[in-house]
């Protein structure tokens, strides 16, 4: 019987011969940890008293509360700097030098096909989109790794995607998992791996892949994983860190589900609250909004500033409308700056920020008071996600958040043009 990628991946690392349902002990490539999650696996690795510790292997980001917004979280960050010192940890990305967490990790190199990467944040499933066998964990499994290098897994079953066709202009990758999700339900992948595939694949960038990828936990999701093409080892190639080996499902692989989806009949979606499987058209509704925010480790990347920068040049934001700009890393930020982007954004009336999750997860910056209404490019839109529990956030793609900061309500690109 022939092998998912995830099972080929967990087999690999684990030296068995892996199948779902199993139980494995495995060899982890990375491990990360945030400044919300490191301080918990701090004091595990500590309680555990290991003098082997996988400094190489081990990955820290402060990034949540980052520049830090109060006294708890400078403490916080502290923790994470002198943990850092103590133990000479060379992988460490402080503010003003890295960006949001599951962007550095493809950034920086530390993802790639064929690698095990565990993180101390649910959307770690993001590196699935270079081949990666990515998932969150908790802080204290975290510690774990940093003392061992290994950890336990479960073998997912996994969920076929079969993709076709190509996107049509103005949808991307946001629109296609806000429309899996919606049909699949926020439990429909419940400790599963999607795995991708078909020509559909090939015609979608990597950002729109590791669009895809992140948000596989909001359908209960272990990992996102799609193969390793040309525009895979293209997108990695300048930054990758070590060997890599790519790997392929076998053409025999169980799958439990198969899901297919042409991409040129998908449209631009959006969320309602309270749940990411809430999608509606974005043709069909009629919702005005009094903030829109574009960023997080779904859509903060240079292509989705670049799109964005391209609806609203020109333009200005709508009166009683803030619009939020927050690139998902330093290196995302200067090439804001050298394409011009910036000024792009700071013309129409935007507020433009260095890279945090500060807004995405309501920690700080962007608030939303009782009442108010906000379209974002982020993950998730759970009650008091990013503010009041009487707010409401609405989720879309970058396209449709450029494009709603200037009508002032949630409109696609094209209905702008028509305004």
């Amino acid at each position: 019987m022939g092998k998912t990628i995830a099972e080929k991946i967990l087999s690999e690392h684990s030296h068995t011969d892996a199948k779902a349902g199993q139980i494995v002990v495995a060899d982890v490539d990375f491990v990360m940890v945030n400044d919300v999650t490191g301080p918990i696996a701090f004091r595990k690795y500590d309680e555990i008293n290991n003098s082997k510790m996988f400094k190489e292997r081990m990955v820290l980001i402060p990034d949540h509360y980052v520049p830090n917004k109060d006294i708890a979280s400078a403490v916080q960050a502290k923790e994470m700097r002198d943990f850092v010192r103590k133990h000479d940890l060379p992988n460490y990305f402080e503010i003003g030098k890295g960006g949001v967490c599951h962007q550095l990790m493809v950034e920086e190199g530390f993802a790639a096909p064929g690698r095990l990467i565990v993180g101390a944040d649910s959307h770690t499933c993001t590196y699935g989109a270079v081949n990666a066998l990515s998932t969150g964990i908790g802080s204290t499994e975290a510690g774990v790794v940093f003392a061992t290098g290994k950890l336990w897994f479960k073998v997912p079953e996994s969920i076929k995607v079969e993709l076709t066709g190509k996107f049509r202009k103005h949808v991307g990758g946001k629109d296609l998992i806000l429309k899996i999700i919606s049909d699949i339900g926020v439990d429909g992948a419940n400790y599963k791996a999607f795995e991708f595939c078909g020509e559909g694949v090939h015609n979608m960038s990597v950002p729109d892949r590791l669009a895809v990828s992140n948000m596989a936990i909001e359908a209960g999701g272990k990992a996102g994983i799609f193969p390793c093409d040309d525009k895979t080892e293209e997108y990695i190639k300048d930054f990758v860190r070590g060997d890599y080996t790519p790997v392929e499902a076998d053409p025999d692989a169980q799958y439990c589900r198969v899901l297919k989806y042409d991409l040129s009949e998908l449209e631009s979606m959006v969320a309602f609250p309270h749940l990411p499987s809430n999608g509606h058209a974005v043709k069909d509704v009629d919702v005005k909004i009094d903030q829109a925010y574009l960023g997080s480790c779904t859509n903060g990347r240079i292509e989705d500033m670049r799109v964005a920068a391209e609806i609203i040049k020109g333009r200005k934001v709508a009166d009683g409308v803030r619009f939020i700009v927050v690139p998902a890393s330093q290196r995302v930020y200067r090439a804001m700056v050298d394409e011009g982007l910036m000024d792009i954004f700071l013309d129409a009336g935007a507020f433009v920020s260095g890279p945090t999750c500060g807004a995405c997860l309501g920690g700080y910056m962007g608030i939303l008071a009782a009442g108010e209404r906000a379209v974002s490019s982020t993950n998730r839109n759970f009650i008091g996600r990013m503010g009041d529990k009487a707010s409401e956030v609405y989720l879309a793609g970058p396209e449709v958040v450029a494009a709603s900061a200037i009508a002032g309500k949630i409109v696609t690109p094209a209905q702008l043009e028509g305004n």
